[in-house]
């Protein structure tokens, strides 16, 4: 560090303002395309995952909302009679679906599923409760493949 300060000192009196101008312009650079700059775009990119968020949100409250909508004008749904894990191989079957794990537990059904496109799994489980087929839990998690999704758990029963 002296020697730097000495080095500045043999400069010339106008050399030493160069390096003073020059030092509060590396200073300046630094704290805007080192903090400001990345910090900005990150404020960004967040409120951009927000909005989509939203979207998202809005867009699945509408689809409950038309879902009970359409519940409450079918009436009461279709009792289902017959085994359970039957059914539930032949429609995935139908949407092409791969089940990659299936547990009886009584009168329910546990379904697990690595990996689907997400309308064909609508399709399926829309075509499951109009047999009279109950969604009584549903864990499921976005898959690595846009459009694609894995069902950690879904349990089904009887109505």
């Amino acid at each position: 560090m002296k020697f730097l300060i000495q080095r500045y000192r043999a400069l010339t009196e106008r050399e030493q303002m160069l390096v003073a101008i020059s030092g509060v312009f590396i200073v300046v650079a630094v704290l805007y395309w080192g903090i400001f700059a990345p910090l900005n775009t990150s404020i960004e990119r967040e409120q951009m995952r927000l909005q989509n968020q939203e979207k998202l949100l809005t867009w699945v409250t509408e689809r409950t909302n038309r879902a009970q909508q359409l519940r409450q004008a079918s009436g009461k749904p279709n009792q289902f009679s017959g085994s359970l894990p039957q059914v539930v191989n032949d429609t995935t079957t139908r949407f092409n679906i791969a089940i990659s794990r299936m547990q009886p537990q009584g009168e329910e059904l546990q379904v697990w599923v690595d990996q689907a496109p997400f309308n064909d799994v609508l399709g399926w489980l829309q075509a499951m409760e109009s047999m009279g087929i109950v969604i009584l839990n549903a864990d499921i998690a976005e898959a690595d493949e846009s459009g694609q999704i894995k069902i950690r758990r879904l349990q089904l029963g009887k109505a």
